[in-house]
């Protein structure tokens, strides 16, 4: 979401989006499915100066998930994740400002990313890049990359949902994180 201007966004949703809800389910003492929780997030972050807005559904702390006691809901509620969760999960809905452009950037993690409203343009360090529509989706496996809003007069959004991994290396070298312009967004969150 580059660029040094200011941008429209300053909650979630976009105002020309409408709001996401979220349900959360757990068990009542006989052991059926009941809902805990419906509301639009736990943790919103207005990025880049008001080019997007971050809306973190769900994270997690471990994988396979620990569910016992509520654990995993409590983390999800008392802690904002950062790009993504060592050993953990993190399902995040971006709003992004009309034509805004992200910088080019690495989490090291394997990324699905879901296109829920609007036309984005997925582009590669490579210089590769793809137009994605909604319902259209992306496996992001750890390269240098970047997302362009392609509407210039309608904010868009995606889903995106990021599992840590395993060290990665090409030709014997290791691939690192590389945030970029984002690094500040998340410079003020504790990993944990």
């Amino acid at each position: 979401m580059a660029n040094s201007d200011t941008g429209p966004i300053t909650k979630f949703p976009a105002d020309d989006l409408r709001p996401a809800r979220r349900f959360v389910t757990s068990h009542n003492e006989s052991g059926q499915g009941i809902f805990v929780g419906d509301d639009e997030g736990s943790h919103h972050r207005v990025m880049v100066r008001g080019k997007g807005v971050a809306n973190i559904i769900y994270s997690t702390s471990s994988n396979p998930v620990d569910m016992n006691n509520e654990a995993d809901i409590t983390y999800a509620r008392d802690n904002e994740p950062g790009i993504h969760v060592p050993n953990g999960t993190v399902a995040r809905l971006i709003d992004f400002a009309p034509g805004v452009e992200s910088p080019l950037h690495r989490a090291m993690s394997i990324d699905y990313g879901v296109v829920i409203e609007g036309v984005f343009e997925f582009t590669l360090d490579s210089g590769d890049s793809k137009m994605m529509y909604p319902g259209d989706m992306s496996v992001n496996r750890g390269t240098m990359h970047k997302w362009r809003n392609a509407s210039p007069d309608k904010s868009g959004r995606m889903l995106f949902v990021l599992l840590d991994c395993k060290p990665l290396f090409v030709e014997g070298k290791e691939i690192r994180e590389d945030l970029g312009d984002l690094a500040s967004e998340y410079a003020d969150i504790q990993k944990h």
